[in-house]
Order: C-alpha cells, then sequence, then structure tokens
C-alpha cells in the first residue's frame, strides 16, 4: 500500500515540484495539496494523508500553528517539515508543535523519499544540519540545568542508549557500540520513551539536552 502525502507549501511551483518527485515512486502517492496551515488541517481532515509535508513560512496559519493542530486531532497522520529555514526558534517550534521530522529543503529526493518512509513508519528523523544546529544552541547556553527527575526512571543501559541517541546514531550504530543487537536498541527506546513520557526520537534528543544528560561537545 503506498504511502499517502499532502504537500504544503505556499509556492505553487515548489508543490509540483514535489509531486513530480514524490510520484515516481511506486510506493509513495500525493493525495492533495495546501497553500496555507489552513488548508492543511481541512485537507488532512478531508483526505487523512499517512504523511504531511509541511513548509514552515506560509500566509494566514503558519506551520507550526498547522503541525500543532494536526497532531493533536489527527494523530495517525505524520508531520515532516520540509524548510529552507534552519533558525532555532522555527526548530524548536516545528518539534515542540509535535513534528515527526524537519529537513531541510536543500535536502536531496533520495533523502526526502527516506525521511517520509521513516516518519511514516513511526519513527522520527532530524536533518544532520538541524541535529547540528540543536548541539550548538545547547552549547550556547553553558552548564547544564539539573536533570529533570523523570531521568532517574532509566537504567544504566538506558541512560547510554540515550545518550547516543542524542548524539544522532541509529539503531544499528547504537547497537554496534553496545555490543548489543537492533532489536534490543528499539527495546530500550521504547522503554526510555515511555518512561520519560515522550512520544519518539526527536523529542528524546530535545529531552536529553535540555536535562544535561548530554553536553554538547563532549566525547
Amino acid at each position: 500500500m503506498s504511502i499517502r502525502i499532502l504537500l504544503t507549501d505556499d509556492q505553487e511551483l515548489v508543490r509540483l515540484g514535489l509531486r513530480l518527485v514524490l510520484n515516481a515512486f511506486d510506493d509513495l502517492e500525493v493525495v492533495g495539496e495546501a497553500a496555507d496551515g489552513n488548508e492543511a488541517v481541512d485537507r488532512t481532515r478531508h483526505l487523512k494523508p499517512d504523511v504531511v509535508l509541511m513548509d514552515i513560512r506560509m500566509p494566514h496559519t503558519d506551520g507550526i500553528a498547522a503541525t500543532r493542530t494536526i497532531t493533536e486531532a489527527f494523530g495517525r497522520t505524520r508531520v515532516l517539515v520540509l524548510t529552507t529555514f534552519e533558525e532555532d526558534e522555527y526548530v524548536f517550534g516545528a518539534i515542540r508543535a509535535g513534528a515527526a521530522g524537519f529537513l531541510l529543503k536543500d535536502a536531496s529526493r533520495e533523502k526526502l523519499v527516506e525521511a517520509i518512509r521513516v516518519v511514516h513508519q513511526g519513527d522520527s528523523l532530524l536533518s544532520p544540519t538541524v541535529t547540528r544546529r540543536l548541539v550548538e544552541t545547547f552549547a550556547r547556553r553553558g552548564a547544564p540545568i539539573v536533570a529533570s527527575a523523570r531521568a532517574d526512571k532509566l537504567t544504566a543501559r538506558e541512560h547510554e542508549t540515550l545518550r547516543l541517541l542524542a548524539k544522532g546514531l541509529s539503531n544499528t550504530e547504537i547497537g554496534a557500540h553496545l555490543h548489543v543487537t537492533e532489536a534490543t536498541v528499539k527495546s530500550h527506546v521504547s522503554n526510555l520513551l515511555l518512561k520519560l513520557g515522550l512520544r519518539d526520537r526527536v523529542q528524546a534528543v530535545v529531552f536529553a539536552y535540555e536535562n544535561g544528560l548530554v553536553v554538547a561537545g563532549e566525547g
């Protein structure tokens, strides 16, 4: 079954280009388009797409507000933010609004398709550039704040998994580092998300840095 996609961007030519690119893949199907956040919410309600590709800066309702509404009202639909902007306010705004991923528009076609498949499977994704911006932001903040008491619920292995996850490692890479299988890593990730009350890996990365569990720049 194809992954059903809604394109949201205020530039018609951008939507046209994305439609041509994505419809070339057998497992992807663009089912609709929206030119602003209001339309995105309305089309999501009627079309029930699996994934919404969401621009940030748009007239009327922006992409962050639309992302928040969609993730709260249509939990099955995943939002992948696709934008030219990488300022911190947009990254953090999109993440806190519930976006499953954040990709810059200069990403390759292969990266875009991979990102859509990743978020559709229930995982989350941050582009390397965005992850670097997150790390730089926390580095500028100086000393970490006191860790949340929720972190005390984690086992030592879950702590280590979270630390590696926050550094941008995939499950396969974390497994190689810890000398365990990928299935075991997935189990650790599921457990730590449950214990911390977090929705996905993106929120886990932010939690790790905001609570000083990972220090930007450490090895």
